[in-house]
């Protein structure tokens, strides 16, 4: 089996093709990634106009170059998936429209993937991870703890109150005038920093539910900088050590609640898996690596490249949705919001 897959919910335009292995996981045969850094670093964020604009117009020559690495055309393909949200509307319907239109053209399957999804189950695609497992999804939009039961089969054990936590890095990087993206930028000025310099706080530490808080570290962050006025590049060392070094002890700690929440729930997981663009965070990784071996639970970081935005998540996610019997027709409309366990939504709205 071949599929697809297309990605356009944010700043990374995407297509890859992954073919299903005959014993599980998967085998990417190509996965093109065109980024728009340089177009929104003047801006500090992304712009969802410019995104949009930029994903029009690379998208097609990004799909044929995915399908020539992969060493096939669109008739040896089983299906096309391709990212129908969460993400900035306009971005998704780029992606979405030219999904529908290969599909539609070439009468093969289709598949609306979620973007969420597809970061759940990548895990599956390079390490074929039985369910049910532990989730952590750390990007820049969202950040929860899910227990993964089965493809389209989620609980939510834990999620922001507020900040997503690539959203709370580059906030504090824009700040410390660190340029765009702030994940990085932060990480790598924390080498050099005292993370004990500044006692900032570990908000929601030790709370009996997994969520996470992280407006208030960040507004720590700011009164920080509001008491010195000029910083020097050792200040802005020591500021990014010291935020990081908080969220790392907030992230092993929320980990550990959903560990204990899920133990009543389901029993043992089988792995912890970390996903999402903050999961390329060394401190994160290494810290999250330390606990696994004092628990002795499997951990599974995916390699580098796809913890961002890519387009063999997708696929990948395309080919689990198919082998579980989902296709869907062209009707099928983006989604801005599209959160992976609506009765934990419901209950988060007020609406139980």
């Amino acid at each position: 089996m071949r599929v697809l897959g297309i990605e356009t919910t944010c700043d990374e335009t995407a297509a890859a093709v992954v073919q299903l292995k005959p014993h599980g996981g998967g085998t990417i045969l190509s996965n093109e990634i065109m980024s728009q850094i340089a177009e929104h670093a003047a801006y500090g964020g992304v712009v969802p106009e410019i995104a949009a604009r930029a994903h029009v117009e690379v998208i097609d020559r990004l799909v044929e170059r995915a399908l020539a690495d992969a060493g096939c055309d669109l008739a040896d393909l089983d299906a096309i998936a391709a990212a129908a949200g969460p993400g900035l509307i306009g971005g998704v319907m780029v992606g979405l429209t030219t999904g529908k239109a290969l599909a539609l053209a070439t009468g093969k399957p289709f598949v609306a993937v979620n973007h969420l999804e597809a970061h759940a189950l990548t895990a599956r695609l390079t390490d074929g991870i039985e369910f049910p497992y532990l989730l952590l999804l750390v990007s820049g939009g969202h950040t929860q703890l899910l227990a993964v039961k089965g493809v389209g089969d989620y609980q939510r054990l834990g999620t922001t109150m507020d900040d997503a936590l690539g959203e709370a890095f580059d906030k504090v990087a824009k700040m410390l005038g660190l340029p765009y993206p702030g994940g990085p930028q932060v990480e790598k000025a924390a080498e050099t920093g005292d993370s004990t310099r500044f006692d900032l706080p570990r908000p929601m530490l030790r709370r009996p539910n997994a969520d996470f808080s992280l407006s208030g570290l960040k507004t720590a962050v700011r009164l920080e900088l509001e008491r010195r006025p000029r910083l020097s590049q050792q200040d802005v060392a020591d500021l990014c050590a010291s935020f990081q070094a908080a969220v790392v002890d907030v992230v092993v700690d929320r980990v550990r609640m959903a560990l204990r929440q899920f133990a009543t729930d389901l029993g043992a997981p089988t792995a912890l898996v970390v996903a999402g663009g903050v999961a390329a965070n060394g401190p994160i990784r290494r810290s999250l690596t330390r606990m696994s071996t004092e628990t002795g639970l499997k951990l599974v970081l995916p390699p580098l490249s796809l913890c961002t935005d890519n387009g063999a998540m997708i696929a990948w996610a395309g080919i689990e949705r198919l082998r579980a019997g989902f296709t869907d027709g062209m009707d099928f409309a983006p989604r801005p919001r599209w959160p992976l366990d609506l009765r934990a939504e419901r209950v988060h709205n007020g609406k139980a």
